[in-house]
Formats: C-alpha cells, sequence, structure tokens
C-alpha cells in the first residue's frame, strides 16, 4: 500500500500547497491513503467545514487537528458529523471532547487503514492524558496485519524526544510513526528495527519565507524585544507541499519503504521516483 501523510497546513499558502499540488501528487505516487494535518489551515488557527472539504475534494482521506482542534469554533460541532476528523485520541475521559482521535478506514477495495493522532505533553501548553496509554489502546482496537492492513499515528507533540519514544513504542505495531506541530521537516526518516516508518517532523504545508510559516517581522520584533507584538499572521509567499511517502508490504502493513514529499516554494524537490 502507498501512504502519504503532509504536515501541518498553515494559512493560505499553505492551503493553496495541497490544491494546487496534492491531486497531481497523489496521481502521480499511486497514493492509496492520504493524511493531512490540518490544525492551523484556516488563517493560521484552527480548521473550518469549508476549508475541511476543499482538502477531501482535492485527495485528502483523513485530517488530522492537534493543540489548535478548537480555535474555529465550528470544529466542535463538524467534528461530530465528519469521521474523516480527528482530534487527539489523549483528551481526559472527563473532558468530554467531542470527536474522535482514531478511526479504521475502509477503502473501496476493502482494505483497511487505521488513523491514530496523539497529542505530547512535553512543553505543551495543553496538558492532556499520557499519550503512550492512549495510543496502546487505539492500537489495540485495530492490530496491524489482522484488523488493519496499515496504521498511520499522528504524533502533534513539541519535543522530538517524545515522538521518537513514540515512534520505538510503536515499532512493528504501525505502519507509520510521524511527528507533527514543530513546523520543520526532519532529516530523520527511516525504518525502524521492527518495521515502522518514522520521521520526527514531516514539517510543515506553508511558506517557508517565515518563521514557522507566520510572517517573519513580528516574530522577530517579538524576540528581540520580548515584548507582546501584533497578533500572528501567517506568511504570505508561495508554499510549499510538505510531507512523507511510506510504501507497506501487503503481507505485514509494515514498511518497506520512505522518503519525503516536497513540491513548490522554496523547498521543492523532486518526487520520489516510482
Amino acid at each position: 500500500m502507498k501512504l502519504a501523510f503532509f504536515g501541518d497546513v498553515v494559512g493560505k499558502p499553505g492551503r493553496q500547497a495541497v490544491l494546487d499540488h496534492l491531486p497531481g501528487v497523489r496521481s502521480d505516487l499511486g497514493l492509496d491513503f492520504v493524511v493531512v494535518n490540518a490544525e492551523n489551515a484556516a488563517g493560521g488557527f484552527g480548521l473550518t467545514e469549508k476549508i475541511a472539504n476543499e482538502f477531501f475534494d482535492a485527495g485528502a482521506d483523513c485530517l488530522t487537528l492537534g493543540d489548535h482542534a478548537w480555535d474555529q469554533r465550528e470544529a466542535l460541532t463538524y467534528i461530530e458529523r465528519e469521521p474523516r476528523l480527528l482530534r487527539p485520541v489523549n483528551y481526559p475521559e472527563a473532558a468530554n471532547a467531542p470527536g474522535q482521535g482514531s478511526h479504521l478506514f475502509v477503502l473501496p477495495d476493502g482494505r483497511r487503514v487505521g488513523v491514530i493522532q496523539a497529542q505530547g505533553i512535553v512543553f505543551m501548553k495543553q496538558l492532556l492524558e499520557n499519550p503512550f496509554g492512549a495510543v496502546d489502546e487505539a492500537l489495540d482496537a485495530m492490530p496491524l496485519g489482522s484488523v488493519a492492513d496499515a496504521v498511520i499515528v499522528d504524533m502533534h507533540c513539541e519535543a522530538t524526544s517524545e515522538k521518537m519514544a513514540m515512534g520505538h513504542h510503536c515499532d512493528g505495531r504501525a505502519s507509520l510513526v510521524v511527528g507533527s506541530h514543530t513546523h520543520v521537516p526532519t532529516a530523520d526518516h527511516m525504518i525502524l528495527v521492527d518495521g515502522t516508518a518514522y520521521q520526527s517532523d514531516a514539517g510543515m504545508c506553508g511558506d517557508y519565507d517565515s518563521v514557522i510559516g507566520m510572517q517573519k517581522d513580528n516574530s522577530l520584533r517579538r524576540f528581540a524585544t520580548q515584548l507582546p507584538g501584533q497578533r500572528y499572521e501567517p506568511a504570505l509567499g508561495e508554499g510549499t507541499l510538505c510531507g512523507l511517502f511510506v510504501e507497506t508490504d501487503d503481507a505485514t502493513g509494515l514498511a518497506k519503504r520512505c522518503e519525503p514529499i516536497r513540491v513548490g516554494g522554496r523547498l521543492s524537490q523532486l518526487l520520489p521516483a516510482l
């Protein structure tokens, strides 16, 4: 099976990169299933139903969120109606969070893809429950190779160490564990010892002439003066579609190949060879 995960979509340049490039990338790579982290798609903060539907129409099969899940209030109700939209799986039970954090998708040909979205707790403003136990429960509900033909885990967190730990924790039980949230693509894409593809951060879909997708002047002023500035606004230059391609073994669901995808903008490169 051929899978792709695309990192945090930031503002209009990120949205445009998805809409312009995802249909062609999906066709050129013969992708069977696509996940897009869309939690910063609406002006850099949250997601709307209109934008989500545009991404689905462009070729996304699943959208994941994160710590900005509810920045757009309509997401609280939209997620209840849309099973293809996932929020962190490790919300406390007492929070009674709307929607779900994992889902088993059935493809038209009958193959099944499980997606789990978890949010880390190290250096994060929102303190959710420990993600490791929540991911274990979700993995147990869709065992790779029996219930699911592929499993993707989006680990949305700040600390690289927490992302790496989740990768090793899921090794052999997931097809892919990939980090999101930090908006910078890492160079550590690999297949772990027991067959799970891993990358610490897939990078953002957005304008890289920026500070993690936001206009750089305001960010520079805040860092230089330590004073509050204007509201953060997405940078508006050409966006890059940035993510990770994974090919799995049909018998086991484990990864046999993974390569970065970067199309358009400042990080553009050749697509993975077929």
